[in-house]
């Protein structure tokens, strides 16, 4: 079984202050990693996260997302990719520390976009790190864009392109709520093609910084994935609380959250 985690920049950033990671999230979420692979050994994974306070707070500032085209505004996106590369080394050095074989594919050396969408990201590298057992690491970064000159790729964005590719069975998408809210508050247990209409007033973006969307965003990119990848499912849960991720990840039968499918 073939499954990508993805660590939301809400969950392991402090999002209203510039590059602060909340390296006690990080290192427990690291170790429920660790424990569920050792319950499933034969599972592969793909993580990915989110950049948080880091990326989005630079991309903010210099207006990357919609476009790259003066001398200030490349600096600003070389600044983009350099914070979210020191988030990146965070999340890595807190998986390593618990054993696991963790390697950095960074999206921005091999992604081309075209006005905003990827046409290409290099897979076949991180398709033969994980027969090797090693667990690759994608992030949220910055991207060379043929009619924006250069803009942003989040991880939501990378990992549609990469599983399209790889094909995998489950995307567990960790945050800091318990899944996705209808207008009553209260967590949506299923949202398909069919239902997705009748929630969309009650997703909304985030309160901090976020140049990639949002939730609605990732709900709409989700259901287009599950409509081209067979079989698979995708989550969006809770990894504040302790257990969740090791939960989510150790069993497939899990009602954490809110599952989305086609």
């Amino acid at each position: 079984m073939l499954t990508f985690l993805k660590l939301g920049g809400s969950l392991i950033t402090d999002k209203g202050q510039a590059e602060t990671a909340r390296l006690d999230v990080i290192q427990r979420i690291a170790r429920e990693v660790a424990e569920a692979q050792d319950l499933r050994p034969d599972q592969r994974l793909l993580i990915g996260h989110g950049s948080g306070s880091f990326g989005h707070v630079a991309a903010a500032r210099f207006g990357t997302r919609d476009g790259v085209q003066t001398p200030d505004q490349w600096g600003g996106f070389a600044e983009v990719a350099r914070t979210a590369a020191r988030l990146n080394t965070i999340v890595i050095e807190a998986l390593a520390d618990v054993g696991l074989p963790v390697m950095r594919f960074q999206p921005s050396a091999s992604a081309l976009c075209e006005n905003g969408i990827i046409k290409e990201l290099a897979s076949a590298p991180i398709s033969e790190a994980l027969a090797q057992g090693v667990i690759p690491v994608v992030y949220g970064d910055v991207a060379i864009d043929h009619v924006r000159g250069g803009t942003i790729i989040s991880t939501e964005e990378v990992f549609e392109r990469l599983a399209l590719d790889l094909r995998p069975e489950r995307i567990l998408l960790a945050g800091n709520t318990p899944g996705v809210f209808d207008g009553r508050g209260e967590v949506i247990s299923l949202i398909t093609s069919d239902s997705v209409a009748s929630h969309r007033p009650a997703l909304q973006g985030s309160e901090h910084t976020d140049v990639t969307g949002g939730m609605l965003s990732k709900v709409q990119g989700m259901l287009s994935l599950a409509s081209k990848v067979e079989k698979l499912e995708i989550r969006i849960f809770d990894g504040e609380s302790s257990g969740n991720v090791r939960e989510a990840l150790g069993d497939t039968s899990t009602n954490l959250g809110t599952r989305i499918t086609r």
